[in-house]
């Protein structure tokens, strides 16, 4: 089993986006620590079956993100279970969970299943728009999800969400100051090696997507960045 507590960077694949298998052997080969698997619309089972598939024709670790009940499928090396924080929909909260163990918890082995406290703050995502959250956050108020994450819920992970679009560093430094036993995830935006290294001095994990679709070379880069540039 893989210890995804000393992952320092995942790449994410939109199982509803084209990527060639030329594209795709530069991404499980370039020392990436794992392989996130998921998006917020459009996913089909077929789609999430289809990539694994691929991707399972590497030795790099592979995660399924549930946020799509209807698009789970086993074979995953852990299932990644969000839980929106900010959500003013309890359906995102703990509703959806509550629905894939009645249907899941059976197949999926408790120790593949790991819950993350999702925090979405970019008002104008998808995500935020789907899980109806509340983006209109000060500092304080994100770091008090944070602190909700690790002290009240004990989260394995907290994950800052700006989907799209590159987040205030002070935001992850001053929410890696209250978190040590929950693990800090950040995603968003990161599009450049320098950003990579800069969001990697505070954040314990950084999640790579949009910039694969946009401009491989400079996605490949982020993975160096984080490897020489990780210091938390």
């Amino acid at each position: 089993m893989y210890d995804y507590t000393q992952w320092n960077h995942i790449f994410k694949l939109d199982p509803n986006k084209d990527i060639t298998d030329e594209e795709l052997e530069l991404i499980c080969e370039s020392g990436t620590d794992a392989i996130l698997v998921g998006g917020t619309d459009g996913v089909t089972l077929d789609d999430t079956l289809s990539l694994l598939v691929r991707i399972r024709r590497y030795a790099v670790p592979c995660i399924l993100e549930v946020s799509n009940l209807e698009a789970v499928t086993p074979g995953y090396d852990f299932y990644f279970i969000p839980t929106v924080l900010n959500s003013t929909d309890p359906k995102w909260i703990v509703g959806m969970h509550q629905q894939a163990m009645k249907e899941f918890g059976h197949l999926i082995h408790a120790e593949e299943l790991v819950m993350e406290g999702y925090c979405i703050l970019n008002k104008n995502c998808k995500a935020a728009e789907l899980t109806k959250s509340d983006t209109d956050l000060s500092i304080e108020d994100i770091v008090a999800y944070a602190e909700v994450a690790e002290t009240l819920l004990k989260l394995p992970i907290f994950y800052l969400e700006y989907s799209g679009t590159f987040g205030p560093i002070e935001v992850v430094e001053e929410v890696s100051k209250v978190v040590s036993q929950t693990k800090l995830f950040y995603g968003g935006g990161i599009s450049t090696q320098k950003q990579a290294e800069e969001v990697s001095q505070y954040a314990d994990t950084i999640v790579v997507g949009n910039i694969i679709y946009e401009n491989l070379q400079e996605a490949l880069l982020t993975v160096k960045a984080v490897k020489k540039g990780a210091t938390k």
